[in-house]
Protein backbone atom coordinates (compact mmCIF):
# COMPACT_ATOMS: atom_id res chain seq x y z
CA UNK A 1 0.00 0.00 0.00
CA UNK A 2 2.96 2.56 0.65
CA UNK A 3 3.71 2.13 -2.83
CA UNK A 4 0.51 3.94 -3.48
CA UNK A 5 1.24 6.41 -1.65
CA UNK A 6 2.88 10.16 -3.36
CA UNK A 7 3.82 10.91 0.02
CA UNK A 8 2.86 10.80 3.52
CA UNK A 9 1.60 14.62 4.65
CA UNK A 10 0.37 13.70 7.92
CA UNK A 11 3.07 11.22 9.86
CA UNK A 12 1.04 8.98 12.80
CA UNK A 13 3.17 10.99 15.81
CA UNK A 14 1.43 14.56 14.30
CA UNK A 15 -1.94 12.41 14.34
CA UNK A 16 -1.69 10.96 17.58
CA UNK A 17 0.14 14.61 19.35
CA UNK A 18 -2.97 16.89 17.21
CA UNK A 19 -5.97 14.08 18.57
CA UNK A 20 -4.56 14.64 22.49
CA UNK A 21 -4.72 18.27 21.97
CA UNK A 22 -7.95 18.38 20.60
CA UNK A 23 -9.62 16.29 23.51
CA UNK A 24 -7.61 18.27 25.83
CA UNK A 25 -9.52 21.21 24.45
CA UNK A 26 -12.91 19.36 24.21
CA UNK A 27 -12.36 18.14 27.65
CA UNK A 28 -11.86 21.50 28.57
CA UNK A 29 -14.93 23.18 26.73
CA UNK A 30 -17.32 21.17 27.96
CA UNK A 31 -15.95 20.08 31.53
CA UNK A 32 -18.89 21.47 33.05
CA UNK A 33 -21.38 18.62 31.35
CA UNK A 34 -21.57 15.05 31.74
CA UNK A 35 -24.46 15.13 28.65
CA UNK A 36 -21.57 14.77 25.90
CA UNK A 37 -22.86 12.86 22.53
CA UNK A 38 -19.90 12.20 19.88
CA UNK A 39 -21.89 11.79 17.05
CA UNK A 40 -18.89 9.86 14.40
CA UNK A 41 -19.75 10.67 10.23
CA UNK A 42 -19.44 6.71 8.89
CA UNK A 43 -17.31 5.16 7.95
CA UNK A 44 -14.09 7.45 7.78
CA UNK A 45 -14.26 8.87 11.24
CA UNK A 46 -13.75 5.22 12.97
CA UNK A 47 -9.84 5.67 13.83
CA UNK A 48 -10.00 9.46 14.70
CA UNK A 49 -13.32 9.05 16.67
CA UNK A 50 -11.98 6.29 18.65
CA UNK A 51 -8.69 7.91 19.21
CA UNK A 52 -10.70 11.26 20.06
CA UNK A 53 -13.06 9.74 22.88
CA UNK A 54 -9.97 8.14 24.95
CA UNK A 55 -8.16 11.58 24.64
CA UNK A 56 -11.72 12.97 26.30
CA UNK A 57 -11.53 13.60 29.84
CA UNK A 58 -15.10 13.42 30.21
CA UNK A 59 -17.89 11.35 30.56
CA UNK A 60 -19.16 10.51 26.91
CA UNK A 61 -21.40 8.54 24.68
CA UNK A 62 -20.75 7.93 21.12
CA UNK A 63 -23.38 7.30 18.24
CA UNK A 64 -22.86 7.14 14.77
CA UNK A 65 -24.28 8.45 11.39
CA UNK A 66 -23.78 7.52 7.69
CA UNK A 67 -24.21 9.97 5.30
CA UNK A 68 -22.97 9.65 1.15
CA UNK A 69 -21.86 12.26 -1.17
CA UNK A 70 -19.39 10.53 -2.98
CA UNK A 71 -20.33 6.75 -3.73
CA UNK A 72 -17.30 4.92 -5.53
CA UNK A 73 -16.13 8.72 -6.87
CA UNK A 74 -13.47 10.91 -5.76
CA UNK A 75 -15.33 14.08 -6.43
CA UNK A 76 -18.47 14.77 -4.52
CA UNK A 77 -21.39 14.57 -6.32
CA UNK A 78 -23.40 17.48 -4.13
CA UNK A 79 -26.44 15.10 -3.37
CA UNK A 80 -25.78 14.08 0.24
CA UNK A 81 -28.62 10.82 1.07
CA UNK A 82 -28.88 9.46 4.87
CA UNK A 83 -28.03 5.78 4.79
CA UNK A 84 -27.84 5.41 8.77
CA UNK A 85 -29.48 7.12 11.37
CA UNK A 86 -28.50 7.30 15.02
CA UNK A 87 -30.24 5.53 17.42
CA UNK A 88 -29.43 8.29 20.11
CA UNK A 89 -32.23 10.96 20.86
CA UNK A 90 -30.13 14.04 21.16
CA UNK A 91 -32.05 16.74 21.98
CA UNK A 92 -30.95 18.42 24.83
CA UNK A 93 -27.66 16.69 24.77
CA UNK A 94 -24.34 18.37 23.67
CA UNK A 95 -23.53 16.79 20.22
CA UNK A 96 -19.92 16.99 18.51
CA UNK A 97 -19.96 16.01 15.30
CA UNK A 98 -16.62 14.37 14.37
CA UNK A 99 -15.38 14.11 11.16
CA UNK A 100 -12.52 12.76 9.08
CA UNK A 101 -12.87 14.98 6.52
CA UNK A 102 -14.42 18.44 4.92
CA UNK A 103 -14.21 18.66 1.40
CA UNK A 104 -17.25 20.61 -0.59
CA UNK A 105 -18.93 21.35 3.24
CA UNK A 106 -21.87 19.87 2.03
CA UNK A 107 -22.48 16.63 3.87
CA UNK A 108 -21.43 18.52 6.86
CA UNK A 109 -24.34 21.98 6.09
CA UNK A 110 -26.67 19.03 5.24
CA UNK A 111 -25.82 17.09 8.75
CA UNK A 112 -25.79 19.99 11.01
CA UNK A 113 -29.20 21.46 9.64
CA UNK A 114 -30.84 17.97 10.14
CA UNK A 115 -29.21 17.40 13.45
CA UNK A 116 -30.57 21.66 14.43
CA UNK A 117 -34.01 20.42 13.80
CA UNK A 118 -34.05 17.60 17.10
CA UNK A 119 -32.86 20.55 19.80
CA UNK A 120 -29.67 19.72 20.82
CA UNK A 121 -28.46 21.92 23.67
CA UNK A 122 -25.39 22.62 22.18
CA UNK A 123 -23.87 21.51 18.02
CA UNK A 124 -20.17 21.71 17.06
CA UNK A 125 -18.03 20.18 14.85
CA UNK A 126 -14.76 18.59 15.21
CA UNK A 127 -12.65 17.41 12.09
CA UNK A 128 -9.48 15.68 11.59
CA UNK A 129 -9.11 17.54 8.75
CA UNK A 130 -10.16 20.28 6.36
CA UNK A 131 -10.11 21.36 2.58
CA UNK A 132 -10.47 25.12 2.83
CA UNK A 133 -9.83 25.73 -1.25
CA UNK A 134 -12.69 23.48 -1.86
CA UNK A 135 -15.29 25.18 0.10
CA UNK A 136 -18.80 25.43 -1.77
CA UNK A 137 -20.80 24.96 1.49
CA UNK A 138 -20.26 27.72 4.68
CA UNK A 139 -19.65 25.55 7.90
CA UNK A 140 -18.19 26.47 11.53
CA UNK A 141 -15.27 24.33 12.48
CA UNK A 142 -15.02 23.89 16.23
CA UNK A 143 -12.21 21.71 16.43
CA UNK A 144 -9.91 21.11 13.84
CA UNK A 145 -6.81 19.00 13.19
CA UNK A 146 -5.32 19.80 9.98
CA UNK A 147 -5.88 22.48 6.80
CA UNK A 148 -4.41 20.54 4.15
CA UNK A 149 -4.06 20.77 0.18
CA UNK A 150 -6.35 19.86 -2.22
CA UNK A 151 -5.28 16.66 -2.69
CA UNK A 152 -6.67 13.02 -2.44
CA UNK A 153 -5.52 12.02 0.63
CA UNK A 154 -6.26 8.37 2.27
CA UNK A 155 -5.40 6.17 5.79
CA UNK A 156 -6.37 6.84 9.39
CA UNK A 157 -9.99 5.67 8.09
CA UNK A 158 -9.97 7.93 4.78
CA UNK A 159 -10.14 5.64 2.12
CA UNK A 160 -10.33 5.07 -2.05
CA UNK A 161 -13.21 2.54 -2.77
CA UNK A 162 -12.85 1.00 0.72
CA UNK A 163 -8.62 0.30 0.70
CA UNK A 164 -6.09 2.29 2.86
CA UNK A 165 -8.10 3.13 5.76
CA UNK A 166 -6.31 0.99 8.07
CA UNK A 167 -2.99 2.98 7.27
CA UNK A 168 -1.70 4.94 10.85
CA UNK A 169 -0.85 7.98 8.51
CA UNK A 170 -2.53 10.67 6.00
CA UNK A 171 -0.95 10.09 2.42
CA UNK A 172 -1.16 11.53 -0.91
CA UNK A 173 -2.69 8.67 -3.55
CA UNK A 174 -0.65 9.12 -6.72
CA UNK A 175 -2.95 10.07 -9.31
CA UNK A 176 -2.50 6.68 -11.26
CA UNK A 177 -4.08 4.62 -8.12
CA UNK A 178 -7.35 6.51 -8.37
CA UNK A 179 -7.68 7.60 -11.95
CA UNK A 180 -6.76 4.25 -12.77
Amino acid sequence: MRNDMARILISAEQIATRVRELGARISADYGDTDNLLLVGVLKGCAMFMVDLARAIELPLAIDFIAVASYGASTESSGVVRMLKDLDTDIAGRHVLIVEDIIDSGLTLAYLTAQLQRRNPASLRICSLLNKPERRIAEVVVDYLGFDIPNEFVVGYGLDHAERYRNLPYIGVLKPEVYMG
